[in-house]
């Protein structure tokens, strides 16, 4: 598994700022939380979601494709830290 924060620079209040995913060896996503500016949390994964949250249908690129496009600063993070905020997400 591998884990992603990505920080969603825009200046949409309906969109989150914040984009934690859980990618399986093909680059699916199993997991994802979506952080809002006023601190409310959306998440998904294979069986449900919250919010408007939903799992990406396709593969996300690699992470030198997403650091490409100007309005995401990415970075690849712990088990642990995904957990945390994971853990916040669905128990909120």
């Amino acid at each position: 598994m591998k884990y992603l924060k990505v920080k969603w620079l825009h200046d949409f209040n309906d969109e989150p700022v914040w984009l934690y995913s859980e990618l399986d060896e093909n680059r699916s996503e199993t997991r994802k939380v979506e952080e809002f500016s006023n601190g409310e949390y959306g998440y998904a994964y294979e069986d449900g979601s919250k919010s408007t949250t939903q799992l990406s249908e396709t593969y996300l690129p690699s992470e030198d494709e997403i650091r490409s496009d100007p309005q995401f600063k990415l970075m690849v993070i712990s088990r642990e830290e995904f957990k945390e905020v994971w853990i916040k997400a669905v128990s909120g």
